[in-house]
């Protein structure tokens, strides 16, 4: 449990200060801390997947750099994502400063919900986008040595030795999605605009390794730690901005006030760092090998909801089921890999 321990801190701070919110606020101080428990719990069911595929990258790097993802990314993942960036966003959709955004979040919440309401296009095409190529990165990467669905799995991994294969099935995708989704013409450029930038920021993130690459056998050690260290880092905070866009949205069917949604998705967002640091110090995924393909099918399945949204509401509740049913079903295949591989120096 201790790599629990700050995450259990930062759930009495944050409990607390939702209770004292809402005596101040008039909302109610056991209503406030009950709210803001729920939405805790709402965001690591849906963000477990999370867990595990910031565990794959997050294996490969040193315990500095580990250690920068529990704290100053918990800090990016909490007030930057789960706060300033929905304020952005309402702030640019209404033509409004960030003060007088903040403001109407504060006193007028029915309100900032209804212009980050507005905002769903977009940001459910930019959040679907690098998800999706998150999922296809994996599903066509033929360096992959186990294969969870077989031969079928296997086939697509091959289709990775034609360049940049996922880009091009995404944006088919975006395009498809674009010419026959029953959306108005701002709504389809919204979409279609948002998509791409999802697209090249994945892109953007996925490549920043190459800037430190070196052709000194010397600065070799140097370049890969700075690959595992920044690049990591930066793919994880981005990953976790995706996954949290529907989150935030999700929260205002539970509560309109965005102290409490902050605060308890704070909860939330602390428990799948700390289960991500459990999961490598562990080493869960090499232990359940399949694990990893399952957070990448429930990524991918989470990709689909956040585009078919678009036009489609689909429950919270549908989606974390969707991906912990993923999780589940890969920690069985994995438990019956281990006890096939058990048996056969047996038998041999």
């Amino acid at each position: 449990m201790k790599d629990f321990h700050l995450s259990f801190v930062v759930t009495f701070v944050c409990l607390a200060a939702a209770g004292y919110w809402g005596a101040q606020s008039g909302y109610g101080v056991a209503t406030a801390i009950v709210l803001a428990a729920v939405l805790g719990v709402m965001e690591v069911s849906l963000s477990f997947d999370n867990a595990v595929v910031n565990a794959s990258v997050l294996k490969d790097m040193d315990e500095k750099w580990q250690q920068v993802f529990l704290t100053i990314g918990v800090l990016i993942a909490v007030f930057g994502m789960r706060l300033f960036f929905p304020i952005a966003i309402v702030a640019v959709a209404a033509g409004l400063s960030m003060t007088d955004v903040t403001g109407m979040a504060l006193h007028r919440p029915d309100e900032y919900a209804r212009y980050l309401q507005a905002s769903h296009v977009g940001i459910a095409a930019f959040g679907g986008m690098f998800l999706l190529l998150v999922f296809l990165s994996f599903l066509f990467d033929e360096g992959k040595e186990l294969h969870w669905l077989g031969a079928a799995e296997e086939r697509l991994a091959r289709l990775g030795k034609l360049d940049s294969i996922a880009i091009v099935v995404a944006l088919m995708v975006l395009l498809a999605m674009q010419q026959f989704l029953q959306i108005d013409a701002t709504a389809r450029l919204t979409m279609l605009v948002a998509g791409v930038g999802g697209a090249v920021l994945f892109v953007a993130v996925s490549s920043l390794d190459s800037l430190f690459e070196s052709e000194e056998e010397g600065g070799a050690a140097v370049a890969t730690a700075k690959r595992n260290g920044v690049t990591g880092f930066l793919y994880l905070e981005v990953l976790d901005a995706s996954f949290s866009f529907d989150g935030v949205i999700g929260a205002f069917a539970i509560t309109r006030d965005v102290v409490i949604i902050m605060l308890g998705l704070a909860i939330g967002a602390m428990f799948v760092r700390s289960l991500t640091v459990h999961l490598v110090r562990k080493g869960t995924l090499d232990e359940y090998v399949f694990l990893e393909h399952g957070a990448h099918y429930a990524i991918g399945a989470l990709a689909a909801i956040m585009l078919a949204g678009i036009v489609y509401h689909v429950s919270e509740v549908i989606t974390g089921l969707v991906g912990v049913s993923f999780i589940a079903l890969a920690l069985i295949s994995s438990i019956r890999y281990k006890r096939r591989r058990a048996v056969e120096p047996e038998t041999a």
